[in-house]
């Protein structure tokens, strides 16, 4: 089984839990395969965390770190509280001494010795070598203090720097000192506290609200940076299907949920992460999602540089989840979770997806035909205005000017087409260029030449 097909088999055996939660379940797969942040939105009681959960159980030797936030939520929950032994003089913080291979044979001689004392005999030797060892236990002790002296130190077992997939729910209910450690902690993975920073090794962080700031509220405004490091967004519904609604409480009754089928490993992930980036992104996938993001700003949806310019690991991993070799037009529409901000935004940045990525090339076959028309529009106008006798003339040769400049696009449409169906919209679209040249000549009386013979004079 390849590292795919054990991917796509969580993801199935979740979805056996859920209902109608398909989306959500890959949304998960593709933030934990490209290191991005996942938030959900949507009502109580709607599955979030519970699919969430699922997969997580699903990923081994992952640790987790989960917490419902509110405002008594403080740093030290979170992040870990300093240990108060760090700070008494000639003290040693636990967290020094447990992975200290010295300290750790000095103590299992001087254990060993205890546990043996009752078999010994009682005599001086004895207990001379229990001072001795206890002696060197102890000299150790007070060296490695002397080392960290007056350095705080965090004890972060247990909580987020020492996490692998952090789910937080209700994230937007934390305080603002909570809030602006989370902000460094999703967007640089790292966390700062007594003046020492500690790597988070955190794959993703996960998190579901019912709501979403008003961050036109002075108040609320904080909240909008944190917003945007949680990268891919996605909203949930109840479940409209009333037989896979009855599905799924009939396999609650008989006690059929909760079961694992299907599991991956940590080291795996970080396998699949590898495949995912080495998936080819085409310079026209680029291109065609630079389009997407013309086409969402002069709609008045607002995409930042960074959010266009980090785009590419995501259909990266739904390319690799369909079993695609590259990145392909279809694949971008996985971005209808990644390009909206406001949840109104999402069905236009869903259509414009659809429009430009289902069938590209159509897309801009059309954008030519209709510039086309527009050009013979304004000849036609002119001509019928008849009040000039070379008006038409010269309306004419504005017009050959167009369907040039429209012409040449049209070859590359057709240097680029690849499958019989491409190659047989570019030919039509060339064709009724041509017939548009062509009642222009006739309507002014001038001898038509096809634009190819007019493109090779130029």
């Amino acid at each position: 089984m390849t590292l795919r097909d054990k991917m796509l088999a969580v993801m199935q055996d979740v979805n056996s839990q859920v209902a109608e939660r398909e989306e959500l379940v890959e949304l998960i797969a593709i933030a934990l395969l490209t290191r991005n942040n996942l938030f959900i939105l949507g009502k109580p009681g709607q599955a979030k965390s519970l699919s969430i959960n699922l997969f997580r159980q699903r990923i081994t030797g992952a640790r987790q770190f989960e917490r419902l936030l509110s405002k008594q939520t403080d740093e030290d929950q979170l992040f870990g509280r300093i240990d108060l032994s760090s700070l008494i003089p000639g003290s040693v913080p636990d967290a020094v001494l447990q992975d200290d291979d010295v300290h750790k044979n000095l103590r299992f001689d001087l254990q060993s010795m205890v546990d043996g004392l009752g078999a010994r005999k009682d005599t001086p030797d004895t207990f001379a070598m229990l001072k001795k060892a206890t002696d060197k236990l102890l000299s150790y002790r007070k060296a490695v203090a002397a080392l960290h002296q007056n350095e705080p130190v965090v004890q972060t077992a247990g909580k987020i720097p020492e996490a692998d997939i952090v789910f937080l729910d209700e994230i937007f209910k934390a305080n603002d000192g909570v809030l602006n450690s989370l902000l460094t902690a999703l967007n640089e993975r790292k966390y700062t506290n007594e003046g020492r920073t500690y790597p988070i090794p955190a794959i993703s962080f996960f998190s579901a609200s019912n709501e979403i700031p008003n961050f036109a509220d002075p108040q609320e405004q904080i909240l909008a940076p944190l917003y945007d490091r949680l990268q891919i967004k996605v909203v949930t519904e109840d479940i409209s299907d009333r037989d896979k609604r009855l599905a799924v409480l009939k396999s609650k009754q008989n006690g059929g949920d909760g079961a694992v089928n299907a599991t991956i490993s940590l080291s795996e992930l970080y396998a699949m992460q590898q495949e995912v980036a080495a998936i080819p992104v085409p310079d026209a996938i680029n291109e065609l999602a630079d389009d997407v993001l013309c086409e969402l700003r002069n709609s008045g949806i607002e995409v930042s540089d960074r959010k266009y310019l980090n785009y590419y690991p995501l259909v990266q991993a739904k390319a690799w989840l369909e079993g695609h070799d590259k990145v392909e037009p279809q694949d971008l529409l996985i971005l209808k979770c990644y390009l909206w901000q406001a949840p109104g935004d999402r069905p236009t940045v869903e259509n414009t997806l659809t429009r430009l990525c289902v069938n590209p090339l159509q897309d801009k076959v059309n954008g030519i035909l209709a510039m086309a028309v527009e050009a013979q529009e304004d000849f036609n106008t002119v001509v019928a205005d008849g009040s000039n006798p070379k008006s038409g003339s010269k309306a004419l040769l504005k017009l050959r000017g167009e369907l040039l400049q429209l012409y040449k696009r049209q070859q590359e449409l057709c240097a680029a087409a690849q499958s019989d169906s491409e190659k047989g919209m570019v030919n039509k679209l060339l064709n009724d260029l041509e017939t548009i040249s062509m009642a222009a000549h006739n309507a002014v009386n001038f001898t038509y030449i096809p634009l190819e013979q007019m493109a090779a004079l130029q």
